[in-house]
């Protein structure tokens, strides 16, 4: 479920940083833009700490 939600919050964050951007806000489309990676690194993160207790 977590993985989910962190995707949904990545692909959301990627379309409203490109709205922004279109929109003429370049620099607050930019900014919200670089969470993507950071939302995608955090539930790589949240997924090996739980294959770690697993195992």
């Amino acid at each position: 479920m977590a993985d989910k939600l962190l995707f949904v919050a990545a692909f959301l964050s990627l379309i409203f940083s490109e709205i922004l951007y279109f929109q003429g806000q370049k620099a607050d489309g930019s900014f919200i833009g670089i969470w993507v990676p950071s939302i995608l690194a955090f539930g790589i993160y949240l997924k090996l700490i739980n294959n770690s207790k697993n195992d």
